[in-house]
């Protein structure tokens, strides 16, 4: 493959020693840190991914870098986020992340975006950059990403995480496949939790970024083979890499027509569910595909708890989470014991009483929470496809607000 940057910036004897590791491989030598210089990569995300992309790319000696982040950082991203330190706690993540790549590298230049990438700016914002790298962790933002990127031209390379899990590969329609040719259509809304809901280990962004930048780095040098047409699937706990073939679909909707042709669409619609994740539940947003749900504030709740009306509280978190913490007498049942249970109920396969709904009545209300309101929603759209037509109620915020509003001696998470 050619190299996808052909510009050569000059080094100054300070730069030359700075990468004096890079100037003595010949797959590098001083032209090819003079490409790197003379590169643009936008980062998308400056979160779990995004946080070893920027400080690599940085160190190495990408000239220009983008930054699009408009999240906060918060004490629970500091598992992983390791662009972020505590003195940055509530600061801009976009400020934050400049701040440590201008400590490793002052001769960059860092573009900051402090606004949430759409259908209406994405094309805007990629268009000066040689690479677009994808940090993100929802499907939304991964198809417009993908979308534009075939619109204008250039190469995504893309990551993606969950648990003890990565993923990894280029999706570059001049050369290969987009991400629509393997990823069609988006999985069903709640089928897949986020890191949000689900976890990841924290060492595990650090994996899947680095290779991420490495990609970044060979596109823009022209050596190696790039992960084009490949995913590289990685299983931490293992510790095993497998490699499977992704190929061009000639009927795809986005890389099968002329560049012209592609349109951004709503990708919040078409996925069916919001492009963020951020970790505090007030700043959740309300998406217009979301089934609309009856709720009831945490102070609310705490009121008709206090004035002893005896209520049914559902919480459907998974076990592990109850350990970190949980409300008194509480009836618990993880949400994807109700989902299999739904799907049992509907299919025929069992009766309503042989399964966990049981422990659910229909003919009282039953008010449910979670961590942030997500599965819990989540939860009663289930019930309501069980059959269930009682009151049910969604309690705004999860224990986050609880934690916050009702009894701050609690933890949160």
């Amino acid at each position: 493959m050619q190299p996808l940057v052909h510009e050569h910036a000059e080094l100054n004897h300070d730069e030359i020693r700075r990468y004096a590791r890079h100037l003595i491989m010949p797959e590098v030598g001083i032209d090819g840190q003079r490409r790197l210089k003379a590169a643009s990569v936008l980062c998308i995300g400056t979160g779990g991914l995004g946080s070893p992309l920027a400080l690599y790319l940085a160190a190495a000696g990408i000239g220009r870098i983008g930054l699009v982040d408009y999240d906060v950082v918060d004490e629970t991203n500091l598992q992983r986020q390791v662009i972020h330190g505590q003195d940055s706690v509530g600061q801009l993540k976009v400020d934050s992340a400049e701040a440590r790549m201008k400590q490793i590298n002052p001769y960059l230049q860092v573009d900051k975006y402090n606004i949430p990438l759409t259908s209406a700016n994405a094309l805007e914002l990629f268009a000066p950059y040689d690479v677009i790298i994808d940090g993100t962790d929802n499907f939304p933002t991964r198809y417009l990403v993908n979308d534009a990127c075939v619109k204008l031209g250039k190469p995504n390379v893309y990551g993606s995480i969950f648990r003890f899990e990565g993923q990894l590969s280029v999706f570059y329609a001049k050369e290969g496949p987009c991400y629509r040719c393997m990823f069609p259509s988006p999985p069903p809304p709640g089928l897949v939790p986020s890191c949000a809901e689900g976890g990841v280990l924290g060492i595990l962004p650090g994996t899947i970024g680095t290779m991420q930048a490495t990609e970044a780095i060979k596109l823009i040098l022209g050596i190696g083979q790039p992960m084009i047409g490949k995913m590289l699937l990685y299983d931490a706990l293992e510790m095993s890499f497998s490699t499977i073939r992704v190929r061009k679909d000639p009927k795809c909707p986005v890389c099968g027509v002329p560049a012209e042709q592609v349109t951004l669409i709503d990708y919040e619609q078409f996925c069916g569910m919001p492009a963020h994740d951020h970790s505090d539940y007030k700043n959740r947003q309300s998406s217009a595909v979301e089934l609309p749900v009856e709720e009831i504030s945490v102070t609310g709740l705490k009121a008709r708890m206090d004035a002893g009306e005896n209520l049914l509280v559902l919480d459907v978190r998974d076990p592990h989470e109850w350990e970190i913490v949980a409300i008194d007498g509480t009836l618990r049942i993880p949400k994807g014991q109700i989902e299999f249970a739904k799907n049992d109920v509907i299919s025929g396969r069992k009766r309503r009483e042989e399964t966990v709904l049981s422990q659910i009545p229909m003919d009282r209300e039953v008010i449910i929470h979670c961590r942030s309101g997500k599965r819990s929603a989540d939860t009663i759209r289930f019930l309501r496809e069980a059959g269930y037509t009682n009151t049910l109620v969604n309690v705004e915020g999860g224990i986050l607000a609880w934690a916050d509003e009702v009894d701050r001696s609690l933890p949160k998470y």
